[in-house]
């Protein structure tokens, strides 16, 4: 039977998809996208499932972020929910709200809900996160004169872009590891690969793009578990990383901590950490601070030639250019990069593996000429660099294998 022409139709089921996302200098963010419409009926219901995302957000050390660009919502619904659900969060992360309705953002704001707080993009609520976590590190007194400054609009887009090559590249990756969970285990679509690629990555707070890369590498398994024999390992002995007493199963506040060292060694104003993604053998951008769009933009594309990254890794040893313009080791396109971006010099510390490949690179850059590292600041990146590759071989040694042993687990069919 029709509706009548005059019933308006039933409001879409409202449906909440949970991702992680990288991007801030702790763990990362668990980005909550909702679609369809919420009424006063459909509150309760909503509130309770949001909850649940929450409680998973806790659990894995992620900021939870709700993106409601494409919500119609009640104002009284809405405002009960998001009054109710915030106040029971006491000493939790605030609720971050994105690309909400202008009806929603001012019932917010008249509403002064204070485990709310609202942002125009994901991009700007990550960078104002990102600020508000460097402000809580204990970093040298030096750095403060390195905060980035709000940036225009027209550099957001250079991010967007830069976020939209970084999907790029790891697509088809994902693609292949779905390939392989539905051959591996009779699954009968991607979709359901990539569910359980998903719940494996929140669940150990591993990034898709490096748990996909451990499913395409890694050896298949031959029985109900996968890595017969192995035994949890013991937290590693670190010399410069256990500062502060961070948790080493956390990778992105690690990198960041990598990243924070090495600035604080070389007292340079700019730089950033690639680590080696096995399933490419490629260089990949993981943090970075004071760097130029144009050297990000460079980073993200991978041109890998005619670099001081790609020398030291292929050296096996640290690699010093005090005059980028001059340096006949750089190739051309990225002297410009560095030029434009206003770097004058710079060096780069491989982060070699206990047999001797390179597992990832350091890289630091100053405004002037001429500047070399002293021989103490060599050898402390010789440590840090130790100490890095000490504990990413934990880490995949342990998280991402412990990752990979639940995906095997959920996916083989029990008898």
């Amino acid at each position: 039977m029709k509706p009548s022409a005059g019933r308006p139709a039933a409001p879409a089921r409202l449906v909440i998809e949970s991702s992680v996302v990288e991007g801030l200098p702790a763990e990362g963010a668990l980005l909550l996208r909702m679609t369809g419409s919420l009424d006063a009926h459909g509150a309760e219901i909503w509130a309770e499932e949001l909850r649940g995302h929450l409680a998973r957000a806790d659990r894995a050390g992620l900021r939870p972020v709700l993106d409601m660009a494409h919500v119609q919502l009640g104002g009284a619904a809405v405002l009960r929910t998001l009054s109710e659900t915030t106040r029971v969060r006491t000493g939790r992360p605030d609720l971050v709200i994105v690309r909400a309705r202008p009806g929603v953002r001012e019932a917010v704001h008249l509403a002064r809900l204070t485990g709310v707080q609202l942002y125009a993009t994901l991009d700007e609520a990550l960078r104002a996160l990102a600020r508000a976590a460097s402000r809580v590190e204990e970093l040298p007194a030096w750095r403060s004169q390195l905060a980035d400054p709000v940036r225009p609009s027209y550099e957001d887009l250079h991010k967007e872009v830069r976020a939209l090559r970084a999907r790029v590249r790891s697509a088809p990756l994902i693609g292949m590891a779905q390939g392989v969970l539905m051959v591996r285990y009779g699954l009968p679509d991607s979709g359901s690969a990539f569910r359980a690629l998903r719940e494996a990555s929140q669940r150990f707070n591993v990034p898709l793009r490096v748990l996909v890369s451990a499913v395409v590498v890694a050896r298949a398994p031959s029985g109900e578990v996968w890595f017969p024999g192995r035994r949890p390992l013991p937290m590693p002995q670190l010399r410069v990383l256990a500062r502060g007493g961070r948790d080493p199963r956390c990778r992105r506040r690690m990198i960041d901590t990598v990243l924070h060292e090495a600035l604080a060694i070389g007292r340079a104003p700019g730089g950033y950490v690639q680590l080696v993604d096995p399933a490419v053998n490629a260089l990949v951008p993981e943090t970075h601070h004071g760097c130029a769009e144009t050297l990000l933009d460079h980073l993200a594309r991978g041109r890998g030639e005619g670099t001081a990254d790609a020398a030291a890794r292929t050296r096996g040893r640290q690699v010093s250019v005090p005059d980028v313009a001059t340096d006949a080791l750089l190739s051309d396109e990225c002297r410009y990069v560095l030029l434009a971006g206003g770097a004058r010099a710079l060096h780069s510390v491989p982060v070699l593996s206990s047999a001797g490949s390179c597992a990832g690179v350091i890289g630091l850059h100053w405004p002037d000429a001429g500047h070399r590292p002293t021989a103490a600041q060599t050898e402390a990146f010789a440590l840090l660099a130790a100490d890095t590759s000490v504990w990413l071989s934990w880490y995949h040694r342990s998280v991402l294998l412990d990752a990979l042993e639940h995906l095997h687990g959920a996916l083989t069919p029990t008898a």
